[in-house]
């Protein structure tokens, strides 16, 4: 709020942290909240009512009530926190393996053309394979240990993170590039003033982006390969026909992809607090 001529006090403007633009949006933000959250209860209510009105053979879809049973009973064995903590380390480590990796290439690649000129086509032809397809190699170097998922996890969200960093790189200014070149500074001093800020960006949504593809290739190469994980524990529930334990383990899965994304989210947010999308979202 200000004032104007003759003591007439005006509306901020509406971009403004305290404008009625940036007050509108705090009302949107509780009611995404509660449509999640109402759409949730309306799945677990559908979940409920299917299987036990016939709809659904209960044998293959049980209802919501029998599935948070067995997700208690999960909850309060050692197998399920000692698979969790599997998972966990598996998840972690092959993230970290692709940040520092694709991050450092990333930027390497990125400032020299040549490098990025020679390596553009053989980028373009490994990111799409698989993750999946490498099981059988996998499996043949480290059989059912813990690398052998970490394979999996660490090529499909290197691809994430290294093409997010290349982008990064490539929006450099190019005037400032110059500006930096004409002055004489040395590589490290491009990197950490002028290539660094303006990449920082894309590798957060790189991060995010990959948490998201670790956690999902974890699991899989858990239920694939049998690495200890959650992902063992529920390809051994699908075949001992415990199907509600089946469900439960899916849920706590579920919750995982949750928890990674916000986590990412909150990362995102504290690294780029000074970028203007995430103070106009601070702001409101």
């Amino acid at each position: 709020m200000s004032e104007g001529v003759a003591g007439v006090v005006e509306p901020a403007p509406p971009n403004a942290p305290g404008g009625y633009a940036a007050r509108g949006r705090r009302p949107l933000a509780h009611r995404a909240v509660w449509l999640g959250t109402a759409g949730v209860v309306a799945l677990l209510v559908v979940l409920q009512v299917v299987p036990s009105t016939g709809l659904v053979n209960p044998d293959y879809l049980p209802p919501t009530t029998e599935i948070l049973a067995a997700l208690a009973d999960r909850v309060q064995t050692p197998e399920f926190w000692v698979a969790l903590g599997d998972t966990l380390l598996t998840w972690v480590t092959g993230l970290a393996i692709s940040v520092v990796a694709g991050v450092v290439l990333g930027v390497v690649i990125g400032m020299v053309p040549f490098l990025r000129e020679a390596t553009a086509s053989t980028i373009e032809f490994l990111r799409p394979v698989p993750s999946v397809a490498l099981i059988p190699i996998a499996v043949l170097l480290w059989g059912t240990g813990m690398q052998a998922t970490l394979l999996l996890v660490v090529y499909a969200s290197f691809w994430q993170v290294l093409v997010q960093v290349l982008a990064g790189v490539q929006d450099v200014d190019p005037v400032a590039s110059d500006t930096a070149r004409s002055y004489r500074f040395s590589v490290l001093a491009r990197v950490r003033t002028l290539v660094w800020p303006t990449a920082l960006p894309y590798v957060m949504t790189g991060l995010r982006l990959g948490a998201a593809v670790a956690l999902i290739l974890t699991v899989t190469g858990e239920m694939l390969i049998g690495t200890p994980g959650i992902g063992k524990l529920l390809a051994v529930a699908r075949e001992s026909g415990a199907v509600p334990s089946m469900y439960a383990l899916v849920v706590v899965t579920g919750l995982l992809g949750v928890a990674v994304n916000l986590l990412a989210r909150a990362l995102e947010h504290r690294a780029l607090f000074w970028h203007p999308s995430v103070r106009g979202e601070v702001a409101a």
